[in-house]
């Protein structure tokens, strides 16, 4: 097994710490807790999200600090320290939702700007939602010091009258209450159900996708993405985090020996058997970047040729994560696809161990359960994640088709500016079956930060009109979108892509089995156009938004800023 013994446990540390003259250094951590022979050991930061903003996060401070006990017991010295997080499940459909993909890079940018200055030699990493998760680790890329990820955990499911609920039931009752089919007081008992205490949202929805891609790319320890956040798992697996930091700085593993080309594929595989969310592309394009990988938009075709997607989980399938929780998790999964050989079993994790080696004595599923399907019967026999190309989206796009919906659409399009525009109409019975719905100038610089469209999606499927109408955007989608649904157009509108272009009754094609998505005029007509197209004025002027549009990558390259 890798170990580099010329690998200094005080690398970062000891120019900080060492010498006469670092002694003010030294006196400030006095302050904070230190003790003299805490300075000759491995310095961890333990990165918290921990935030009262949202049930994701509010229990993340108590699982700092098992993290912090797990490395102090191991003979470091642990520092814990804060970052951000926002609220996707507040802010959705607000003017609030432009500030979540941009909170990615603010996390990333924080957490490598504590651990840069304070010379930490290790890091612990403990995320609960959506975008606190690939920031942690785009942070920990381009630190390349020894780390590991923790998982905040899942959700228990709220429920009524037997019937699990999650964020998504309450997004989509707002639909059905809109046609009359629930009544005000039904409403307001799902909304107050739906979610019952800390922990990230319950069905295979991005926070548990990227949980799962994270420990199948070997950051987190094994099981780390299938544990409730209130349990004594959870905070097990915290401890036990900070105590495998030590051992990998006493090994010299550091994430750019785990976080190869190989061990994001096995991330790719693993999403796509679970049913994961489009976010999963995006976040896993930027980490990849942040590690000097060249990943690329067409290595999810090239993977998802061979993958069948074989969980069934919300948003498109039953069943919650805790009852995948309940039967082992995503580690036997991760086992019969290594025995199919879809996994690489010698990529290194951060348990010492390789895949191989950490699911060498996994036990298959319990007989009978119908979470997972058998490669014999699976939802889909390839992957529901499908980039598409064509004329409205030539650098392209990323279509999220269980095969429920339909492989093909063919509809005429309804146009709008923004979001909030087009969930009006949706909720107004404006939109009608065969509506091929575009929502342009979403995009990363154009929205600015590519809001997700929940509620839009929700609202369609509250509405019934699942199978008979797509939703087309520059935007992105929750991971609790589902239905006819195709983000990240590539170029966006804001850059003249040809989604700025569409007129209300363009016929409209999608073919999911061609991988194409068509605008079906005259090229001689698209051409004219785009010609006469004129870039509106950016939306902010000044501040956060304003910095990361005029930074922010297409999303075909995952929305980077650096």
């Amino acid at each position: 097994m890798k170990s580099n013994s010329s690998y200094s446990p005080r690398k970062y540390s000891g120019p900080v710490l060492d010498g006469p003259e670092r002694a003010p250094s030294r006196g400030m951590l006095y302050a904070v807790g230190f003790k003299k022979e805490d300075f000759q050991k491995s310095i961890v930061g333990v990165a918290s999200t921990w935030s009262m903003v949202t049930p994701c996060n509010m229990h993340i401070d108590q699982l700092a600090r098992e993290a912090a006990k797990g490395v102090d017991q191991a003979g470091g010295k642990s520092i814990i320290f804060n970052t951000i997080t926002v609220s996707d499940g507040i802010s959705m459909g607000t003017e609030g939702m432009k500030y979540s993909l941009v909170s990615r890079e603010v996390i990333a940018d924080s957490i490598e700007t504590v651990a840069g200055c304070e010379g930490f030699d290790g890091l612990v990493a403990i995320g609960g939602c959506d975008k606190n998760m690939p920031a942690c680790l785009i942070a920990l890329a381009r630190l390349n010091r020894p780390a590991v990820f923790v998982y905040g955990g899942t959700i228990l499911p709220g429920c009524i009258n037997d019937r699990n609920l999650d964020i998504v039931s309450i997004f989509e009752a707002v639909g059905a209450h809109s046609t009359g089919t629930i009544s005000d007081q039904e409403l307001e008992q799902v909304e107050s159900c739906a979610i019952p205490g800390p922990g990230s949202c319950g069905g295979m929805y991005t926070a548990n996708t990227m949980a799962s891609a994270i420990e199948a790319l070997g950051m987190s320890l094994p099981n780390s993405s299938a544990q409730a956040a209130v349990s004594k798992e959870k905070l097990a697996d915290s401890a036990s985090a900070g105590a495998a930091v030590l051992d990998l700085i006493k090994r010299g593993i550091r994430p750019s020996d785990i976080m190869t080309k190989e061990a994001f594929e096995n991330a790719m595989t693993v999403v796509i058997a679970l049913g994961g969310s489009t976010n999963a592309v995006l976040h896993l394009l930027a980490m990849a970047h942040a590690a000097g990988i060249k990943l690329k938009l067409d290595d999810w075709t090239r993977i998802g040729k061979n993958v069948p997607v074989l969980a069934d989980l919300k948003p498109s399938g039953k069943h919650v994560m805790w009852e995948l929780v309940q039967i082992g998790g995503i580690m036997p999964l991760m086992k019969t696809l290594l025995e199919e050989d879809l996994l690489r079993g010698d990529c290194l994790t951060v348990s010492g161990k390789t895949l191989k080696g950490n699911l060498a004595g996994v036990k298959p599923y319990p007989k009978g359960q119908s979470i997972i399907r058998s490669f014999a019967d699976p939802i889909k026999p390839n992957s529901h994640l499908v980039v598409l190309y064509g004329n409205l989206a030539p650098e392209g796009a990323v279509a999220k088709i269980s095969g429920k919906e339909g492989l093909r659409f063919e509809g005429k399009a309804r146009v709008f500016e923004s979001e909030e525009k087009a969930l009006r109409a949706i909720l107004d019975d404006k939109i009608k079956k065969g509506d091929a719905i575009v929502i342009r100038y979403e995009g990363p610089k154009g929205g600015p930060g590519m809001r997700e469209m929940l509620a839009p999606t929700s609202a369609i499927m509250g509405k019934g009109l699942g199978k008979d109408v797509a939703l087309i955007t520059d935007g992105r989608f929750s991971g609790g979108s589902h239905g006819f649904v195709i983000g990240h157009v590539t170029p966006e509108a804001f850059t003249g892509g040809p989604i700025a272009i569409i007129k209300n009754g363009d016929p409209i094609q999608i073919d999911s089995e061609k991988k194409t998505i068509t605008l079906n005029i005259p090229k001689t007509e698209l051409t004219a156009r785009l010609k006469q197209w004129k870039q509106p004025k950016p939306r902010y002027a000044k501040g956060v938004l304003a910095k990361y549009a005029e930074q922010v990558s297409p999303a075909s390259l995952g929305a980077v800023t650096d």
